[in-house]
């Protein structure tokens, strides 16, 4: 037989022997992923039983329901008092409103005064956001028993009240940089500063984005359906 013959065949016969090892190879690691695959499925399906039936879970999750309630019914028990929004009020009201709830800011304003209403934009934006407090204003041409009796003399004088008691005052823009074009959030740190309302935790703030984005996964999920339909 010819040499090269003989070493052309003894190659061919080395390569058909490492690609048939090399597929034995694979094959084992092919099966070896599917079992690891299968175990961790099993495991998986055994760790959610056990959540399940998690005495301590589900403790967790009646405190927390419970919890969302007491807050809910809270809300509503503000509400009803007039919080949540900025409202005005007759002279008549006024005892009743600042000593119905514990914290209360109340705006005396004339309503031909340009600085009055920068005033009134910045507090009706506060008073949705923050429902312990309540906001109120009160015509000062309207109301001169308590006018005089608070010693109100320049507008807008926006005054604090806990449980009834005047106990601090935002007089004119003096605090606000003295100019017309302060921001609400400048506004919101004073009276923040001065405690008649609390500063926003950062999962309060996010929580309208929250609800955006799982009202904009859940859409993305009907519509992927829709479509695969």
């Amino acid at each position: 037989m010819d040499p090269d013959s003989v070493k052309s065949t003894l190659q061919n016969l080395a390569f058909g022997n490492v690609m048939a090892a090399a597929a034995r190879d694979y094959q084992k690691e092919v099966i070896s992923q599917q079992k690891a695959q299968t175990s961790s499925s099993v495991n998986e399906e055994v760790d959610l039983d056990e959540l399940m039936d998690d005495p301590e879970l589900e403790k967790l999750h009646a405190d927390r329901i419970a919890a969302l309630k007491k807050e809910v019914e809270k809300r509503e028990a503000l509400k009803r008092q007039g919080h949540g929004e900025y409202r005005d009020i007759s002279e008549g009201d006024f005892l009743g409103e600042v000593t119905g709830s514990e914290k209360v800011i109340c705006h005396f304003y004339h309503h031909d005064f340009y600085r009055c209403k920068i005033m009134d934009k910045h507090l009706k934006t506060l008073a949705t956001k923050y429902l312990d407090t309540k906001f109120i204003k009160l015509d000062a041409e309207n109301a001169p028993f308590f006018i005089t009796k608070l010693g109100v003399k320049t507008l807008p004088c926006v005054i604090i009240f806990r449980k009834g008691i005047a106990v601090d005052r935002v007089v004119g823009f003096q605090d606000l940089g003295a100019k017309d074009d302060f921001t609400t959030r400048a506004l919101e740190n004073l009276l923040i500063k001065k405690g008649v309302i609390s500063e926003k935790k950062k999962d309060d703030e996010d929580d309208g984005d929250h609800e955006d984005r799982r009202r904009s996964v859940r859409t993305s999920i009907v519509n992927s359906d829709s479509d695969s339909e």
